[in-house]
């Protein structure tokens, strides 16, 4: 992890939240390079479960939401961790990750008996802070697509089964252990709610955890490092009758990477009651009127980052040097191409250069570099992930040809610059 984590701060993925000013424990901003992978992750994510579905709809749904919404949804009694403070040290700690309830595993003072504090961060809506405008930032995308589960209804008129899909900001007030950005208390999701006859509820919960399974081994994952894991029934959250998570095998153990549950009409059913709204689906084929099951694939897009970047972390002897490369699928890399001049004292052949990296940004995500010498501009850009460096030499300026070298074999080629966009287009394909 140590190593991943000073590659990020190193080349511009992922850096401390309010560095200058000493941080704030466990946030983190993502940077030049970070952005662009998390946002590849996201389109990855987007493509597969909405573009190339005819069965699952984009929504994004607000942040803020109605009080009433978090009562329904059971998150208002339900949503909390049981935690300890130290009398002396006064650190809190869940009671769940403690050996000793009694004794700080940081000084070795005395604990407070475990207290209930709930998960969500509370605020207030409008000018004046009391309880009748208290609303809460909210804890998951999904409740978003329930309450507007109506309004699809009345727009699209889909038929069962159907999906929902979100991508979106969460925030749970919960102490993190630290372990970079595998736990924070502000991260985001990509979420389906897929609507499903009761009948059919367990054929869709399996087919899901397969679906979700392949996604990330069709994105490079390597499949030694993913497992599938079923939820204990005293395990399980309070509305799901079933759930599968999808563990990777991080630097810190095998942990979640997504989930996959059987929501049952546990949220349907709460909102109907609550909101007093008919949230039924009315079957044309049996022409009855009923709460559908949901199965809900549920990933965090922070997690998927990291498992991602430590999956694609190389470091390889080449000569007497080691060379650190991410070996990222294609359609996630950050930058597609990178373009360097040899020798950056030349005009005509840095303009040449320049002109080359300014003519493909138009077709995919390169850049232009030319502040080290060839083999440092490489190594930079292996650390990146970036798929091909393409050099401009003395000798370009006569046959119009520039070396394209692959990333993960380094072999190097010489291509015409009249043909050279079209030739990383085929290689790159359509990501």
């Amino acid at each position: 992890m140590d190593k991943i984590v000073a590659l990020c701060k190193r080349r511009g993925f992922i850096f401390q939240s309010s560095d200058i000013y000493g941080g704030l424990s466990n946030t983190w901003d993502y940077g030049p390079y970070g952005v662009e992978l998390k946002n590849n992750v996201k389109r990855a994510w987007w493509r597969s479960n909405v573009y190339e579905r005819s069965d699952v709809f984009g929504m994004d749904a607000a942040i803020l939401m109605h009080p009433k919404v978090w009562e329904a949804s059971g998150h208002v009694e339900n949503f909390f961790d049981l935690k300890s403070d130290c009398k002396s040290c006064k650190l809190r700690f869940k009671a769940a990750d403690l050996k000793d309830t009694k004794i700080c595993p940081s000084c070795g003072g005395e604990l407070t008996e475990a207290r209930p504090f709930n998960l969500m961060f509370k605020t207030h809506q409008g000018p004046v802070a009391d309880d009748a405008n208290l609303i809460y930032l909210r804890p998951e995308t999904a409740q978003g697509m329930f309450v507007n589960f109506q309004n699809l209804l009345d727009t699209k008129h889909p038929k069962l089964p159907f999906g929902m899909a979100q991508i979106g900001k969460a925030f749970r007030n919960e102490i993190t252990p630290g372990n970079f950005t595998f736990r924070t208390r502000e991260f985001e999701q990509m979420e389906i709610e897929y609507f499903v006859k009761p009948a059919d509820a367990d054929k869709y919960y399996e087919y899901w955890v397969e679906e979700r399974y392949n996604w990330y081994l069709s994105l490079g994952l390597k499949k030694e490092n993913l497992k599938k894991r079923e939820h204990a029934k005293d395990e399980l959250a309070h509305y799901a009758r079933a759930c599968t998570d999808i563990e990777y095998n991080f630097p810190i153990g095998w942990s979640e990477l997504e989930g996959i549950a059987n929501r049952t009409d546990f949220d349907l059913r709460r909102h109907s009651e609550v909101s007093g709204k008919d949230l039924k689906f009315f079957d044309d084929a049996i022409k009855e009127k009923y709460l559908p099951f949901i199965i809900e694939p549920s990933g965090g897009i922070d997690r998927s980052v990291l498992a991602f970047l430590t999956d694609a972390y190389h470091e390889e002897k080449v000569k007497d040097d080691t060379r650190v490369v991410l070996k990222l699928h294609k359609d996630l890399a950050p930058v597609k191409a990178a373009v360097f001049p040899l020798l950056k004292n030349r005009p005509e052949i840095v303009e040449l250069a320049k002109k080359i990296s300014q003519g493909l940004k138009k077709s995919f995500v390169s850049t232009y570099d030319d502040t080290g010498a060839i083999g440092k501009l490489y190594r930079r850009q292996d650390e990146v992930g970036t798929l091909y460096c393409v050099t401009v030499d003395v000798q370009s300026l006569e046959d119009k040809q520039v070396t394209v070298r692959d990333r993960d074999t380094m072999q190097q080629e010489r291509i015409g610059i009249d043909r050279l966009k079209t030739y990383l287009l085929e290689k790159l394909g359509n990501c």
